[in-house]
């Protein structure tokens, strides 16, 4: 029987990484990195251990937002995923997500669309980044080393940042990369797309290590590995994740609500995000009756 691995990254919100295993069957496999920085008890990472299609729980990394650790635990799981024969499509999410669509029907999905790999991508340089995305690239970007969401890692990274552009620094990493593609972080990749994107890093050691102090690198690797792979004619611009890019409920994306609850139930997306309480706490309670229906 073929099965879905879901790489998830969790943080804190262990009650939540729950309602997302208990809306899926038997057929998705859950593989699971909990941030190193997060103070969770053995109690409730048992409680997670307890389904029996939690295959993998690691707590490995420290992920900060924007950093290559980020990167890292995702390649992490999906090595793990792979010792697994029967894994088929592998999907890349966190505990801010969950399926908006029932196992059934994404199961099916992915029957009639066997071998298309879902993932958002486009060229870079790119109007939707500042600076093109360049500045990803061609500065030193320190958020593996601060914490960006802590008051004084934003200032260190933002300081560090104008000093780079104040005195020139312009870092030549160019070479060690094929034509650059960005997109998202989430996506639902065939098992074989991800062992040939894991097969590209140990050929090309110098792609994965010139990553490092990239800013939000998950953002561009499998983008642009795979655009200029065999996969490429298969590649199929959506990541299948319904995601409202305005400024709402204090950030972007915005975290959603009730307010969304009709254009989920609409949408030809399989998965949500950001489901973040409290704001989305009554979203999430009515999406679950309406799955289990």
């Amino acid at each position: 029987m073929s099965k879905h691995a879901i790489l998830l990254l969790g943080y804190k919100n262990i009650e939540q990484i729950c309602d997302y295993i208990n809306l899926l069957d038997e057929d998705f496999d859950f593989y699971i990195h909990l941030d190193k920085k997060s103070k969770i008890s053995q109690e409730r990472i048992l409680k997670i251990r307890s389904f029996k299609n939690v295959k993998f729980i690691g707590q490995v990394y420290k992920v900060n937002w924007g950093g290559k650790k980020f990167l890292e635990a995702f390649l992490y799981l999906a090595k793990e995923a792979l010792k697994e024969k029967s894994t088929k499509y592998i999907h890349t999410t966190s505990e801010a997500d969950l399926p908006i669509k029932s196992p059934a029907y994404i199961k099916e999905f992915f029957i009639k669309n066997d071998g298309k790999q879902y993932v958002e991508f486009f060229s870079i340089p790119t109007d939707r980044w500042v600076d093109g995305g360049l500045d990803r690239f061609n500065k030193y970007n320190f958020y593996d080393k601060f914490n960006f969401k802590t008051k004084i890692g934003f200032k260190i990274i933002i300081y560090l940042l104008k000093i780079q552009k104040l005195i020139g620094v312009n870092r030549n990493i160019s070479k060690n990369f094929p034509p650059l593609y960005g997109g998202s972080t989430w996506c639902s990749l065939s098992r074989s797309c991800i062992e040939y994107s894991l097969e590209y890093t140990e050929k090309n050691p110098n792609f994965l290590k010139s990553l490092t102090n990239t800013f939000a690198p998950e953002e561009i690797f499998f983008q642009t590995i795979l655009m200029d792979s065999p996969f490429k004619n298969d590649i199929v611009n959506d990541n299948l994740v319904y995601i409202d890019w305005v400024f709402r409920n204090g950030n972007s994306p915005a975290p959603l609500d009730m307010s969304d609850l009709e254009k989920l139930k609409k949408s030809d997306k399989l998965f949500a995000r950001k489901i973040q309480p409290p704001i989305s706490e009554d979203l999430k309670i009515e999406l679950l009756k309406y799955l289990k229906t």
